[in-house]
């Protein structure tokens, strides 16, 4: 978290929405500053201490943003910026300031949601220091959640960054692995050279050694160029084998020559080529049962896996799938592509979810429903079939409003699943999901959500206490 003396520029006319995030960001030991578009901000933006970040809110008219825009691209790229969701900017502004934006905000504030923004802030203030390498925006979207496991990967990716060593990243499809490997590259000092990916298992056999180490004009049919491979365009840099499992055994034997004396010869020349290159190899496979198959080198394995990092599937980690979801909607919003919002049970449904194809599973259920449901609210009812199959939470209606036949018809029964459940564990998490819809639907206000929920105050929030939910600094009771 940084200093109280590093300010927060707040570009806001309105007094009460400066007010309420300058307490919010006093709370975070931050300085909030309000200024305006027109104003000098040079008392603020020192070359040696930028601002922490930049908050854009209101600023009365288009001529005021685009005079707060230009300051802002004055300051070199050091701030990142912030926009408040509920100003409407002009497109061609939000493309200048593209690079800066790091994400949106919406009020009144949320502490999960904030904390992650400050987690993207911390990254793109890292890149953007003295030594540091400007980088994508969309590289911070990701490793996004706060789970053990989750929490895990981002200190190993923190303490092998700052080494040569080779690295092995190991997990299930779709877990992330090629995001890990990039941000172990721009966290390390060859941030600054290429980053080179390369899928295995997606090149035929006779054709790797050619992607991989190049080869001269007339080396083969149809080569009727010269051309570099792989490590020759990751010199200096990190070369990162996707799926190296599927590699074939004749292969896995030349690069493990060319690990151990760190030079090749490109297909069809006999002059080596001497290469700088650190390697980051991912795969799904389990390499320690192939070299017990005869699949893959144990050799060669040893060479790679000097620094295991294994990614967790989303079974695992369901607390991130709020989040993930989350940042998934606003990428789609940001990108122009729809901005819809999923209900707090359709959430919860989804979190029920096995997810075998992990977080890549679950960004194309995001993209899919902002097509299917552009700028609306998605209900459980709304999820395709098999994702509440397991999930689906009975919606709760009050008994006044049933028929008298009703109360006791059976007609829709809870589908368990065949694994079964553990019942009292599956109430609490209902219990907790509509808390949590009633809470946010009346912005945290006890007494009010009480009401919504028909029961007394003091009951709601004991029921809070005992499920741990929110934090007492955005609980109101009235």
């Amino acid at each position: 978290m940084p200093m109280s003396d590093t300010p927060v520029l707040l570009i806001e006319r309105d007094p009460e929405i400066a007010r309420h995030l300058t307490e919010v960001l006093a709370y975070l030991d931050l300085a909030g500053r309000q200024v305006a578009p027109e104003a000098d901000w040079s008392a603020f933006c020192q070359p040696d201490a930028p601002p922490y970040m930049a908050i854009l809110g209101e600023c009365g008219s288009p001529a005021a943003r685009q005079a707060a825009a230009a300051q802002l691209l004055k300051l070199d790229g050091a701030t990142p910026v912030v926009v408040l969701d509920q100003i409407d900017v002009e497109p061609e502004l939000l493309a200048q300031l593209d690079a800066l934006i790091v994400g949106r905000i919406r009020l009144p504030l949320r502490h999960l949601h904030f904390d992650k923004l400050l987690q993207k802030v911390d990254s793109y203030r890292e890149a953007r220091s003295p030594g540091g390498l400007p980088r994508n925006p969309e590289l911070f979207r990701n490793l996004v959640g706060g789970s053990k496991g989750i929490q895990r990967v981002r200190n190993m990716i923190e303490m092998v960054a700052k080494s040569d060593a080779n690295v092995l990243v190991t997990g299930e499809s779709g877990t992330g692995k090629e995001v890990i490997a990039r941000h172990i590259h721009h966290h390390s000092v060859r941030r600054s050279k290429p980053f080179v990916p390369l899928n295995c298992g997606a090149i035929p056999p006779d054709l790797l050694e050619s992607e991989l180490f190049g080869h001269e004009k007339g080396a083969f049919t149809g080569a009727i160029t010269s051309r570099q491979g792989r490590f020759e365009m990751a010199d200096g840099g990190t070369l990162f084998l996707d799926e190296i499992g599927d590699m074939s055994l004749p292969m896995q034997v030349k690069l493990l020559r060319v690990l151990q004396e760190r030079s090749f010869e490109r297909v069809g020349s006999n002059k080596s080529i001497s290469v700088n290159v650190r390697i980051i190899a991912a795969t799904h496979v389990n390499l320690e049962q192939a070299i017990l198959d005869g699949r893959f080198r144990e050799d060669l394995f040893y060479r790679l896996n000097v620094f295991p990092i294994e990614t967790p599937p989303l079974r695992d980690r369901a607390e991130d799938l709020p989040l993930l979801v989350t940042d998934l909607v606003e990428r789609l919003g940001h990108e122009g592509r729809g901005m819809i919002r999923l209900t707090p049970t359709a959430v919860q449904c989804l979190s029920a979810y096995a997810w075998p194809g992990n977080v890549r599973e679950l960004a194309n259920l995001v993209e899919r429903l902002a097509i299917l449901y552009p700028s609306a609210t998605v209900d459980v009812h709304d999820l395709p079939e098999k994702y509440r199959r397991d999930g689906y939470v009975m919606p709760v209606v009050p008994v006044s409003e049933l028929a008298p036949a009703a109360i006791f018809a059976d007609t829709a029964p809870a589908r368990l699943p065949q694994s079964g459940i553990d019942l009292k564990e599956h109430l609490t998490q209902i219990e907790s999901g509509l808390i949590i819809q009633a809470l946010e639907e009346e912005n945290w206000v006890v007494a009010h959500a009480a009401k919504r929920l028909q029961m007394g105050r003091t009951t709601l929030v004991e029921k809070m206490r005992k499920l741990g939910l929110g934090r007492q600094d955005e609980i109101t009771e009235t």
